[in-house]
């Protein structure tokens, strides 16, 4: 899959939850607009039906899902086991990625593998809600470093070694009090992440499973983004895949927008107008480029803190510069 993609959505670890989704179909085209791709890295848990009404009146266009371990692999495994090495349609938008898969995203070389350990294994019912198909098995490992480097790697379950402090922090403590035999199974899974993520070496690694948003880097300039989940800050990450970083907008800054959301044209239209009939007031008369920023904002192609960025950068100067 080739994409021509130069900033995509991140997500991970949604649930099921469809209120969330809804959430983030809201404020997507304030966030990032040109954003038409989303990258998801597992526990996906949604209807296909349902998503493809969620995102309806959005420009994304295309849902790629990595597989997390809460997914529904009686219904996955015989999906991507009918196309071996292919993504696999669901839906209008969600496409369920092979283990592994290679993408090509704004000309970066991307690699997907999907599966996790689950922790809590002991108290689900196999074959019901847990099945052995969630597992990251030796030949998914050869598979995805016979692909050769990546610059981008996708997966649900974190690397050993990892440099992000507060999911080290979780490790080490167990504040959960999982079992013995489940932290084992977890560190042998977060160990063939690590093999294939040395071998390929991306310059940054993004999972989820964890529910820690957090991020670090090693001494070799390798970096690894650790997501939230579902209604958690830093679960939505835009990333600039020509410089593979990511922004994460608070939590804070969701909820505002999406409270807003619905009467947010209206809203701008009204605060311009009001501007506007200020300037007027005072004698003074909109200048050209005021009234095309007041559109863009009407619009919604730029935000008040872009507009204020290219004001303070248009009209300000070092204290030594000459008037």
């Amino acid at each position: 899959m080739t994409l021509p993609d130069q900033r995509v959505a991140v997500c991970g670890d949604w649930h099921g939850n469809l209120g969330w989704a809804r959430t983030i179909a809201r404020v997507l085209p304030y966030l990032a607009s040109d954003v038409t791709t989303m990258l998801h890295l597992g526990d996906w848990g949604m209807s296909p039906a349902e998503i493809d009404e969620v995102f309806a009146e959005t420009d994304i266009d295309r849902i790629l899902v990595t597989v997390g371990n809460h997914e529904p692999f009686d219904q996955v495994s015989p999906l991507l086991n009918q196309n071996p090495g292919h993504a696999v349609r669901v839906s209008k938008l969600t496409w369920i990625l092979p283990r592994p898969a290679r993408l090509a995203i704004g000309g970066r070389r991307a690699l997907s593998l999907g599966g996790a350990a689950s922790v809590d294994r002991q108290s689900r019912i196999e074959g019901l809600t847990w099945w052995p198909d969630e597992a990251i098995t030796d030949d998914h490992v050869a598979a995805a470093i016979a692909g050769g480097p990546a610059d981008l790697m996708l997966t649900h379950e974190g690397p050993s070694g990892t440099p992000v402090r507060p999911v080290r922090e979780i490790l080490r403590t167990n504040p959960h009090r999982f079992p013995k035999v489940a932290l084992e199974a977890s560190a042998a899974s977060r160990a063939r992440i690590a093999e294939v993520w040395d071998a390929v070496r991306p310059e940054l690694l993004a999972h989820g499973h964890m529910h820690v948003p957090a991020g670090g880097q090693l001494n070799d300039g390798r970096r690894v983004a650790s997501l939230g989940r579902d209604g958690q800050e830093g679960n939505l990450a835009i990333l600039d895949m020509a410089t593979l970083k990511m922004a994460t907008p608070s939590l804070a800054i969701i909820r505002g927008i999406t409270e807003r959301a619905d009467i947010d044209h209206d809203w701008r239209i009204r605060n311009v107008a009001e501007s506007l009939h200020d300037v007027t007031l005072d004698g003074l008369k909109p200048s050209p480029q005021a009234l095309r920023d007041a559109q863009d904002y009407v619009d919604g192609r730029r935000t008040l803190e872009e507009l204020i960025e290219d004001v303070r950068r248009r009209h300000t100067r070092n204290p030594d510069e000459k008037p």
